[in-house]
């Protein structure tokens, strides 16, 4: 059973693990998700790259923008790889391109983003923290669905980690998507489903719990271990 990341870098070698794990399985489309308020990610990315390294897969990377994947190339010491930005007009992959890995793409380059799914074929692409759902909440009609349908429902989520207030949702591959409450001193695993929760869903779960725990006016809530790591995961992003 998956549990609870206690830092960034447990919650990058969880991720980074789950990827390893969903590549070998033949997943083509990846989603990696680590919901941190202001996490840095070109570290992340960096430290990502030892996914292709253990699988010995020779990796191109995209970043956002021109502007990202020129700083990347520099901090990472012109590696042998191509780093470009993802709206660039770049050479089309080739036999030495084995995995994509496209990192925190947003809304605006979505569809820059199917481009290189659909460009690349059978090899595995991998997103890291992607910001695409937006897209599928405020299309409007038609077009917001048809993208859902078509894209974003395409992708598997091989890590997820989103810390809340007193709870969480997690999930690594190939395992079921949990969520986690914390009131205490040690979080609780209150249920496991095989698809992400809703949050509506989610609302259900953690309101009926704390329901069921409501303190008394003697006995206030405790802020919980969850509550903290939140706090410190946001602190280490800084």
């Amino acid at each position: 059973m998956s549990e609870i990341p206690a830092s960034l870098t447990e919650a990058t070698d969880q991720a980074m693990a789950a990827t390893q794990a969903a590549i070998a399985a033949g997943i083509g489309r990846i989603q990696v998700e680590m919901v941190i308020p202001e996490l840095k990610q070109q570290p992340i990315a960096r430290q990502f790259l030892q996914v292709f390294q253990d699988l010995n897969l020779k990796v191109r990377v995209y970043f956002p923008d021109a502007g990202a994947a020129a700083l990347a190339k520099r901090d990472w010491d012109n590696p042998e790889f191509e780093i470009r930005g993802i709206t660039e007009r770049v050479s089309p992959l080739s036999d030495e391109d084995e995995a994509i890995l496209i990192v925190s793409p947003s809304a605006v380059e979505v569809e820059a983003v199917e481009q290189v799914c659909q460009n690349a074929l059978d090899r595995p692409v991998i997103l890291l923290n992607p910001q695409l759902e937006n897209i599928a909440t405020i299309g409007i009609g038609y077009a917001g669905r048809q993208l859902r349908d078509r894209f974003l429902s395409t992708l598997e989520s091989a890590y997820h980690f989103r810390p809340l207030e007193g709870a969480a949702v997690l999930r690594q591959y190939p395992g079921p998507w949990q969520v986690w409450r914390s009131d205490h001193d040690q979080p609780e695993l209150i249920t496991e489903m095989a698809t992400k929760p809703s949050g509506e869903q989610l609302d259900r779960i953690l309101y009926e719990e704390a329901d069921a725990e409501a303190p008394t006016a003697t006995q206030p809530r405790k802020r919980g271990l969850l509550a903290e790591l939140q706090q410190f995961l946001k602190a280490l992003s800084q």
